[in-house]
């Protein structure tokens, strides 16, 4: 018989661990309201990071300062001539969140963070600093995981908060053409009222901004479904170095004219230019959605499963996701959320969506029958109602904020074969033994995407070295990336080589040449030192 919880669990933040606090810095983990009947506000905040104010990430990586000049009090005239004074923040209190990344493992000193609304005040902007030589650092919501949304030394942060309009919403072609401030699930529930939905989903909806989703070719819980943003944006406008307004803001979903210039910038991460409006295909919103929990005893039995929801599922899957048991253990005790069936070594969360709710309940139900009847899988739970669909959701989307909880979490975002998804796990743990508290792993198993954590007290550099770059040699074995999803930002820049050519690599270099040839665009982001 499938296990029904009776009871939604409701977050609340672990006051215990206050202490620890080192920002005022707030980040949003949204409840999933992009289907019918979902709340629309479950919001969950928590701090930037819980570990004390963390070493300077010049200092802790050894990174030499680039050729560039330092802001003086000429630049902040211009700036504040430009914009105006409320709109160039210098306050050292509130830039602390904007230097530190959310997870309070890279930090920089930028004394200046400057806030446009148009494209053309971005143009202004650029333009200046790149004649001035200043190095700047695009930032959205500042909830990347490579270091690639915070300044590594002094650079000027530009941030995309006040470009947050939705220009137009094309309800006979589906296409939404907005600025790149807007919020995802703010966009997501603009979209809503059309009857579409935007084609990403992340749990940290309720902050990222669609810019630096794109920017990052950001991959999330959807992509089985729809793809990733390569296919679904058509069109984007960027600002280059030089101050240039690079104009490839199509919404035609055929447009075969000569390069595809857009792809320069979806995944670039700013390196190349500064994304300020995108122009994305949106998918009619579902009008069923199911949802399904379960356990399993092997990892075998993982992949048989998502064979089968592929075969039986077909049309209406539009979500496979992979727990381990140490995942659910970790959330369960960090946040004193509870799993909806008992314990397993591993679980899958198995989401359909469609328009025919007595069809896809019945396909679902089917292929759960059958699971359940071949002893692939162990146990399992269902959810249609809002409240349940949100608890289980829940549990899954929290685990990274669970990790922070452990201590210091070193993250790693990876695609690998499905064949040898679990084994990457399974051979750090054994490698790292008891010098860390917990090494786990979950993800998009419908897309390879494996997100392994490694938490321990506090940053120990030994263990970050027994890490890495053991980690990427084993992925670049078994020809996988050592980034699915997160980009290569800072911290992965040194390690490309291992999932792209020397050639690429040299061909990305010359691309940056011409695109910015001082230099100025998000340094020490995406290409490696030598």
């Amino acid at each position: 018989m499938m296990m029904v919880a009776r009871t939604m669990w409701l977050r609340t933040l672990c006051m215990q661990h206050s202490a620890r606090v080192s920002s005022t810095f707030i980040l949003k983990f949204s409840g999933r309201s992009q289907h019918p009947g979902r709340s629309k506000h479950h919001i969950h905040t928590f701090p930037v990071a819980f570990y004390p104010r963390c070493e300077l990430t010049s200092k802790r990586y050894q990174v030499k300062r680039g050729q560039f000049s330092h802001i003086n009090g000429d630049d902040m005239n211009f700036f504040t001539d430009l914009l105006d004074p409320h709109r160039v923040i210098t306050d050292e209190t509130e830039l602390e969140g904007h230097n530190t990344d959310w997870l309070g493992m890279v930090r920089g000193t930028s004394s200046a963070l400057l806030k446009p609304k148009t494209t053309e005040e971005v143009s202004a902007i650029l333009a200046y600093c790149n004649k001035r030589k200043l190095a700047v650092c695009p930032q959205g919501g500042n909830t990347g995981l490579v270091g690639g949304s915070v300044p590594v030394f002094d650079e000027i942060i530009i941030s995309t908060t006040l470009m947050n309009q939705v220009e137009n919403v094309d309800t006979w072609s589906g296409v939404v053409t907005c600025q790149s401030g807007c919020v995802l699930e703010a966009l997501d529930r603009h979209v809503s009222e059309f009857g579409l939905m935007v084609p990403l989903d992340l749990g940290a909806k309720g902050s990222c901004h669609i810019g630096g989703n794109v920017s990052t070719n950001a991959g999330g819980l959807r992509l089985l479904r729809y793809g990733n943003l390569h296919g679904s944006v058509l069109g984007v406008e960027a600002v280059l170095a030089s101050g240039e307004i690079v104009n490839c803001l199509s919404t035609m979903k055929k447009d075969n004219t000569g390069y595809d210039l857009k792809h320069l910038f979806i995944g670039s991460e700013g390196t190349l230019g500064l994304i300020t409006k995108v122009a994305i295909n949106c998918p009619p919103r579902p009008q069923s959605v199911n949802l399904a929990f379960l356990g399993l005893q092997t990892f075998d039995d993982v992949l048989k499963t998502y064979k089968d929801a592929k075969n039986k599922l077909g049309e209406i899957l539009s979500s496979c996701e992979f727990i381990d048991w140490s995942s659910i253990e970790c959330v369960e005790k960090n946040l004193k959320l509870k799993a909806p069936i008992g314990v397993h070594p591993f679980y899958m969360l198995i989401e359909t969506s469609g328009s025919n709710s007595t069809h896809d309940e019945e396909k679902l139900n089917i292929f759960l029958e059958e699971a359940l009847e071949s002893g692939i899988v162990s146990d399992g739970t269902t959810a249609t109602e809002p409240s349940r669909m949100q608890h289980i959701w829940s549990i899954r989307e929290r685990i990274a904020e669970a990790l922070i909880v452990d201590g210091y979490t070193y993250k790693y975002d990876i695609s690998l074969p499905l064949p040898h998804f679990y084994k990457m796990v399974e051979d750090m743990k054994e490698h790292l033994g008891s010098s860390v508290i917990r090494c786990c792993g979950y993800g998009h198993i419908g897309d390879g995407n494996l997100h392994l954590n490694i938490t321990s007290n506090e940053f120990q550099k030994d263990i970050l070295n027994r890490i890495e770059p053991v980690i990427y040699e084993w992925t670049a074995k078994v020809k996988g990336s050592i980034s699915a999803e997160h980009g290569v930002g800072f911290k992965k820049r040194n390690y490309i080589h291992y999932s792209k050519s020397s050639g690429a690599i040299t061909l990305m270099k010359q691309m940056k040449t011409l695109m910015d040839p001082n230099g100025i665009l998000n340094p020490y982001k995406v290409l490696p030192d030598n």
